[in-house]
């Protein structure tokens, strides 16, 4: 047996729900310029799979959330509700150029907080997706 180093490893895949597939796909299609990869199911049953032009190893797939069929009637409604206050899912991403990707998204996605340096020493926006999902973006530096 071979020990895996941290050196291996990479991010593939990240699940981020969706309300409304056609909402969602045109969101991270259009305002956000990601590739298509794959788009499985009908109707709100649909799973997603979205990524960076140029970074085919690493997808977002966007999915029904409680389409699993071991979530509880109770589990669907917290869901929803943690959804519907942008607490359900949280995404960081990174853009050489902040401004400019702010200006694309401002009017084509509810604004948490506009272009901002950080106490951290992070400058970054946020905004939510059609589903609620909280997006940082960071000024890669």
């Amino acid at each position: 047996m071979r020990l895996v180093t941290t050196t291996e490893l990479t991010i593939a895949q990240t699940f981020l729900p969706h309300v409304d597939p056609e909402e969602s796909l045109a969101f991270y299609r259009d305002a956000l310029g990601f590739e298509v990869r794959l788009d499985v199911g009908r109707g709100t049953m649909r799973w997603i799979t979205v990524g960076p032009p140029g970074q085919p190893g690493t997808s977002i797939v966007l999915h029904p959330p409680a389409a699993d069929p071991g979530v509880t009637d109770e589990e669907r409604a917290m869901i929803a509700e943690m959804m519907a206050k942008g607490t359900y899912a949280i995404i960081v991403l990174a853009t050489p150029d902040l401004d400019a990707t702010f200006a694309r998204l401002q009017n084509r996605a509810e604004v948490v907080a506009e272009p901002t340096e950080q106490p951290y020493g992070v400058r970054d926006c946020a905004v939510r997706d059609p589903a609620g999902t909280m997006i940082r973006i960071q000024e890669r530096r």
